[in-house]
């Protein structure tokens, strides 16, 4: 099984289709070749805020040990538009504002529970930003080694294919 394929399984376990941009984000590709909007070190720390969220710390470490805004900033930068990313960025910049209007304070110092309250209402106010940071979220974690590893079994060397295993109650899903 090659990469693209073991991508696609994950992206059916996952619950849908990779969109075409993380999908090239996660083979590495540049898909856009043109100028890029810069990001501040504010607007990677809150990345990787907001992600933490849509993946906490659990048992196993979350995305922000997993350094998953890392690829969300490589996969907006290489694989969107400059005004899909002014777009996304400016998805960014409104959660943060929500939280300064909602709370008094910017997204990074709130506690967990009132930043879980502003990421809620972003899956209703901001739908489409949300969406697309849960996608980049969640492929960057579960390809990274991480997620790879931590969150799904994971068997470097594979033995025997046996497509139908019962799985014990707890166990994890298996990494592809």
């Amino acid at each position: 099984m090659n990469r693209r394929d073991a991508l696609q399984h994950v992206a059916i376990l996952l619950g849908g289709a990779i969109s075409a941009p993380v999908m090239a984000g996660v083979m590495g590709e540049k898909t856009y070749t043109g100028e890029s909007l810069r990001v501040t070190l504010d607007q990677e720390s809150l990345l990787a805020e907001v992600a933490d969220i849509i993946i906490p710390t659990t048992n196993t470490p979350g995305a922000k040990a997993a350094g998953v805004e890392k690829f969300i900033l490589r996969v907006v930068r290489d694989c969107y538009t400059k005004e899909e990313q002014k777009s996304f960025y400016e998805g960014l910049s409104k959660l943060d504002a929500d939280s300064k209007t909602k709370f008094g304070k910017g997204f990074s110092d709130l506690d967990t529970s009132q930043k879980n309250e502003i990421v809620k209402q972003t899956t209703v106010d901001n739908k489409p930003f949300f969406l697309k940071m849960k996608e980049l979220t969640v492929t960057g974690y579960f390809t990274s080694e991480i997620g790879a590893t931590k969150a799904l079994e994971y068997l470097p060397i594979p033995g025997r294919f046996e497509g139908c295993v019962p799985l014990k109650p707890g166990q994890k899903a298996w990494a592809l």
